[in-house]
């Protein structure tokens, strides 16, 4: 049987961790809700951006106006929307910064890995635009064994997701695009749907998939200035950007509720740890205590 100082340790152990999951559970808690938000928020404009792309996408189509002025990558709409046969894939994936948010982390990864592998049963290699330094450290590990590589690491992003860092990691993936360097760019990310789950998804982003819906006739009276492919080439950046920026609040949202709800299940375990530990303790000390009088009343009686 454990002696009391050994039980009194794990006791004062476990109230510790139980101080620390606590915490960690009201951070979340009071960062989920604010993330939560701004998700719903998020997906209106989002759902009114797609339907104008199919739109206007659906009266100008992948005509590329020949005085068109392309200074970056992001601004090739034409190459952008250009399909072609995939030889290399470039994979954006959205993790986490910390640990200790059950198996988000651990979900996201074996989605991404499974993906790595069907790509190489094809004999197509992949490419990593990877966020968060759980999926940084886990899959450069992986990808030794793997037919993969990490070329692109984005650690703020993942703490503080905003319409910049978006930019960044579409102007990094278009470029690589446009360069011919990968062929095709898909999202491994969550889609956040309540405080208790979320769900795994894939994104297709490049090339620029036209809308499944049947597009709407824009009003023949309506007029584009200075053309439409000028517009179009505004709205295609802004379209890229804003799948990314959705992707990254949806990752946020799910990664709160999900260490939220990791630290109260810790929590709850913790209390039922010290509840059995305290017996185990008072029954222990009961025999020690126990013990102590035999050992004095066989004494006094050898006496």
């Amino acid at each position: 049987m454990a002696n009391l100082k050994d039980i009194k340790n794990r006791i004062q152990s476990v109230e510790s961790t139980k101080k620390i999951t606590r915490a960690m559970k009201m951070v979340a808690a009071a960062k989920v809700k604010r993330a939560e938000n701004s998700v719903k928020a998020s997906r209106p404009f989002t759902a009114e951006l797609n339907s104008m792309f199919a739109n206007l996408l659906g009266a100008v189509g992948t005509v590329a106006n020949p005085n068109l002025k392309i200074k970056s990558a992001i601004d090739n709409y034409p190459c952008l929307l250009k399909t072609r046969p995939v030889d290399e894939a470039g994979i954006l994936v959205i993790t986490s910064n910390k640990g200790l948010a059950g198996a988000y982390n651990a979900n996201i990864i074996r989605k991404t890995v499974k993906l790595i592998e069907e790509y190489s049963k094809q004999g197509i290699k992949s490419k990593l635009f990877v966020v968060g330094q759980k999926g940084i450290s886990v899959l450069k590990k992986r990808c030794k064994n793997l037919n993969c590589e990490i070329v692109g690491e984005y650690l703020n992003v993942a703490n503080d997701p905003t319409p910049t860092g978006a930019s960044l990691i579409t102007e990094d993936i278009t470029k690589y695009f446009v360069e011919e360097k990968i062929d095709r760019i898909e999202i491994v990310t969550t889609r956040f749907k309540n405080m208790m789950s979320y769900f795994v998804e894939d994104w297709v982003v490049l090339p620029v998939q036209k809308p499944e819906q049947e597009a709407q006739k824009i009003d023949p009276l309506m007029e584009f200035e200075p053309n439409r492919e000028t517009i179009l080439q505004r709205v295609v950046p802004m379209y890229i950007t804003n799948i990314i920026y959705q992707a990254l609040l949806e990752a946020q949202a799910s990664e709160l509720a999900s260490r939220m709800t990791a630290m109260s299940a810790a929590t709850s375990n913790a209390e039922k740890m010290l509840n059995e530990l305290s017996v185990q303790y008072n029954k222990t000390r009961q025999f020690a205590i126990t013990q102590e009088i035999i050992e004095v009343i066989s004494g006094a009686n050898a006496h």
